[in-house]
């Protein structure tokens, strides 16, 4: 029975120490994760770590779709990855993307496509997205939203409050920026940014909400609709004096800051990569740490955000998984550690018990010896 007891210890023991062997790298990697959860740029990384060593293929499979789909850009961003990485490519791959980025990059396309996007306000890429900007910066693409939307806010056709919102706001940022000389041109480009991603839908549904609210709370409605009512972008003076009276500037800090991180995003990864962003983020707090990642990752930024989507940005579902790990790895260290109590305690015992028997084998080995002297003394 004592030696079973042992043995079912020392069982026990290997097999804690089996499964601890097992668990202990999801488990480091579980908790490497939830300590960096507050750090997208290192959460990122710890995430696309998990993700590259399932498929080797993957970087490669992504440039390929990239380019099937005309994003010369993100194509461009996974090989920055890829590089960073040392994810080996083809060479015929690489000098796709290097040909496809010359020629997106070239005057001609560039000048075509800015001129559309300043004339309609539309935009699908990089240039056309330049030429938006520029018409928010001179007024007449916030004029043009705002009688647009107010128009069909007028007649009661299905209207953008969000846009109408934010190229209103845009009216007042952009008189600041020609106060400042340029000081707040990134709040009007991020908010330029924001309504072209409302536009084309690209905007994430809850940080449309919130954006929705928050253009709501900085506009008179009543007001904006006499301006619009009387306004025209024949009279642009006239116009933007009335509706910039209609905005409250008082409460427009929460969307100036949206602009200023949209910005942040856009300066290191291009707008396209802040389109990205506005597209998975669900509030502001999303974009501001779509910002700090952007910041630490650069070019690679628009490539991690396409691997990991909102995962990017904080910890998002897998969450019950990771704390299952750590669970996991704490429970079964804990049964090692019962399991070396337990072996201890039994081997101990079973030495000492083996002591005591020894001593009572010499104890009694030493009185027959006695009693033998002693019977020996009686017969002499």
């Amino acid at each position: 029975m004592k030696w079973l007891r042992i043995s079912t210890a020392l069982t026990g023991l290997a097999a804690c120490s089996f499964m601890l062997v097992q668990v202990a790298p999801h488990a480091r990697e579980a908790g490497a994760i939830f300590a960096a959860q507050d750090d997208p740029a290192v959460l990122s990384e710890l995430k696309l770590d998990a993700l590259l060593r399932q498929n080797d293929r993957l970087v490669q499979d992504n440039i390929e779709a990239a380019l099937a789909a005309g994003d010369t850009d993100l194509a461009d961003s996974f090989v920055a990855l890829a590089r960073e990485r040392n994810i080996a490519l083809p060479d015929d791959l690489l000098n796709r993307v290097s040909d496809a980025v010359k020629a997106e990059n070239s005057t001609s396309h560039f000048a075509k496509r800015f001129a559309t996007g300043l004339v309609t306000g539309n935009a699908d890429d990089v240039a056309s997205l330049s030429g938006t900007v520029a018409g928010d910066l001179f007024v007449i693409g916030d004029i043009r939203d705002i009688v647009r939307e107010g128009k069909h806010l007028a007649t009661g056709e299905d209207t953008d409050r969000l846009v109408l919102g934010l190229a209103a706001a845009g009216l007042a940022v952009t008189a600041a920026t020609y106060v400042s000389v340029g000081g707040a041109a990134p709040v009007r480009a991020g908010l330029t940014l924001v309504k072209d991603a409302r536009k084309v839908g690209r905007l994430g549904e809850g940080l449309a909400a919130w954006a929705g609210r928050s253009a709501r709370e900085v506009v008179d409605t009543p007001m904006l609709q006499n301006a619009v009512a009387s306004g025209s972008v024949r009279r642009p003076g006239e116009t933007v004096s009335a509706i910039r009276a209609a905005f409250r500037a008082e409460k427009a800090g929460a969307l100036v800051r949206l602009g200023k991180d949209v910005t942040r995003v856009a300066e290191k990864t291009g707008m396209r990569g802040a389109m990205d962003s506005l597209r998975i983020a669900e509030g502001p707090k999303d974009v501001a740490r779509a910002a700090r990642l952007a910041e630490a990752q650069g070019g690679k930024t628009r490539a991690i955000m396409k691997l990991l989507g909102r995962g990017a940005l904080l910890l998002v579902g897998g969450a019950f998984d990771l704390a299952l790990w750590l669970f996991g790895a704490a429970l079964t260290l804990f049964g090692l550690l019962s399991s070396i109590k337990a072996t201890t305690e039994r081997l101990t015992q079973a030495w000492c018990d083996r002591r005591r028997a020894r001593r009572l084998r010499r104890a009694q080995i030493a009185a027959e010896a006695a009693l033998a002297d002693a019977a020996i003394k009686v017969i002499v």
